[in-house]
């Protein structure tokens, strides 16, 4: 199985936490084969944003949630 990751932001509430305002307008960065692309993705789409505190962008490893003991 590849290791797919998840790349996705938006306004969150906290600026340390994770609770999205908005769940209907996500930024859907992609998806990814391997972390280090996703991680270039993440960077990237993070960087436009940097100026904005209450935009945040994750980083979701699917692979661990598709198959949690595999690892």
């Amino acid at each position: 199985m590849s290791k797919l990751h998840l790349v996705f932001g938006g306004r969150v509430s906290d600026p340390q936490g994770t609770d999205f305002v908005d769940l209907h307008n996500l930024d859907m960065v992609g998806l990814f084969p391997d972390y280090k692309t996703a991680e270039k993705a993440w960077r990237a789409a993070a960087q436009r944003t940097v100026d904005d505190a209450e935009m945040k962008y994750v980083v979701v490893h699917l692979h661990k949630l598709l198959q949690p003991d595999s690892e």
